[in-house]
């Protein structure tokens, strides 16, 4: 008899577990609570994978063997507790996935930098001549390539901490964890704790011949790792201190040692400049020599990378000002880098679904650098309220059209417009890509 999987949410990882599912013989049935895009019905009837939209019909989803969630349907959703009373097992498209490859994994999370260092690995493993592919938290589901009959030797994973609670027998040879910082902690209980162990599961299932590499100047890590007994190889990298192997920052450069394999490299070399970026870059390189990738190869991709969409993204300079998409920046921790970057006065775009945000850490450099705050949330009090006396000018905008053009109205030769929200995108925008288009073509029309 087929083992029945049961998949929640036709998403992108939903619809690529379905096709894989398919092909290795399950009886699978899709369900999502919404709408779901005309491309991924269709992908789902030319496979003839049963689904329903607009509704979660309990007696057809507690009848599975196995059932694979979406990182979006939180555990406390009504259906997962039925399911997780059951015993029935509620996994990650990426554990699912992952069954089906032999692949060495190298894996990247963190609260922030992980979409960049991951994509920024990808690239010296792709220019390096291996058979790499990208999946997780980025791009195409790992999923749906493996269905494509795609496999490699190598793959490069960004993992959120919701793909990470679903993991169970997934292993990471190479494990990356970047920084820890307070997100989403309203799926964890507003418990720190809670959020800190979900990053740490990137380590389970390490043996002794695999490898752990983490930012040894996060204090949260730091400690986390006295508490642990981490069995990998540990690579640390850190601007603060020298380390014996892995990377440090000194004298400006970059300096990389793994085993007998040495190399450095100056921070105005790197094409993505600012102090998050040379923790990214220090991350990708030690990734990358353990992969026993060639020295000039990492150097010269490190050179040379173009960045993430969304992420300090510079889109346009308009009468003399610059405008940055940082709409990826949906923590204030990204925040606090973005504003550390900028170099002239800020014209600050910000706000939209708090996830019970401390604004704190900011507050000096909004003293120094923001002239003026507009906020793009629906509901802007906390923000107006944690600002209110550090910045000369708060403005409210009810669109990314009107909050673009009283940017350009405030702002004068020389400034930054930052868009950095802060905050999460979904009370005004689809999610924080479309935020990030929505200001392009915004200042596109100035």
């Amino acid at each position: 008899m087929k083992k029945r999987l049961v998949i929640l949410g036709a998403g992108e990882s939903g619809v690529g577990a379905a096709l894989l599912a398919k092909m290795h013989g399950y009886d699978v049935f899709v369900s999502d609570m919404g709408q779901i895009k005309e491309e991924y019905l269709n992908e789902l009837n030319n496979a003839s994978i049963a689904f329903e939209l607009g509704k979660h019909t309990v007696d057809l989803i507690i009848n599975a063997d196995e059932v694979v969630k979406s990182p979006g349907i939180p555990d406390k959703a009504p259906v997962i507790v039925q399911l997780k009373n059951k015993k029935i097992p509620v996994i990650s498209e990426i554990e699912f996935a992952s069954r089906y490859t032999s692949a060495k994994k190298i894996c990247i999370t963190g609260s922030n930098g992980k979409t960049t260092t991951t994509l920024l690995i990808y690239d010296i493993f792709k220019e390096a001549g291996l058979n790499v592919g990208l999946a997780g938290n980025v791009g195409t589901s790992l999923a749906r390539q493996l269905a494509c009959g795609n496999d490699f030797d190598y793959l490069v994973v960004e993992l959120s901490s919701f793909q990470l609670d679903g993991m169970f027998e997934f292993k990471a040879e190479v494990a990356i964890l970047m920084n820890i910082t307070p997100d989403h902690l309203d799926r964890y209980d507003y418990k720190m704790q809670n959020y800190v162990d979900s990053k740490f599961r990137i380590l389970q299932n390490q043996t002794a011949d695999d490898y752990f590499i983490y930012c040894s100047d996060d204090l949260i890590i730091k400690e986390e790792i006295l508490k642990l007994d981490v069995v990998a190889k540990q690579l640390p990298f850190s601007l603060e201190v020298e380390v014996e192997q892995g990377a440090y920052g000194k004298e400006k450069q970059i300096h990389l040692t793994l085993n007998t394999n040495i190399m450095s490299i100056f921070y105005h070399e790197l094409a993505l400049q600012g102090r998050h970026n040379i923790y990214n870059s220090m991350a990708a390189s030690i990734a990358a020599s353990v992969a026993h990738i060639n020295k000039e190869v990492i150097r010269q991709c490190l050179a040379s990378f173009k960045g993430v969409e969304h992420r300090l993204e510079r889109v346009l300079s308009v009468r003399g000002m610059e405008f940055i998409n940082d709409s990826k920046a949906t923590n204030v921790n990204s925040t606090w880098y973005a504003l550390e970057c900028m170099q002239t006065p800020v014209i600050w775009l910000a706000g939209g679904t708090d996830k019970g945000n401390d604004y704190a850490s900011l507050f000096d450099l909004v003293t120094e650098k923001v002239k003026v705050l507009i906020c793009i949330g629906v509901d802007n009090k906390k923000l107006i309220a944690s600002f209110g006396g550090m910045v000369p000018t708060i403005l409210e905008a009810e669109s990314m059209e009107e909050a673009v053009k009283l940017a350009y109205k405030s702002g004068m030769k020389g400034d930054s417009v930052l868009l950095s929200p802060a905050c999460a995108s979904f009370d005004r925008f689809k999610n924080y890509e479309d935020r990030g288009r929505q200001f392009k073509e915004c200042v596109r029309n100035l």
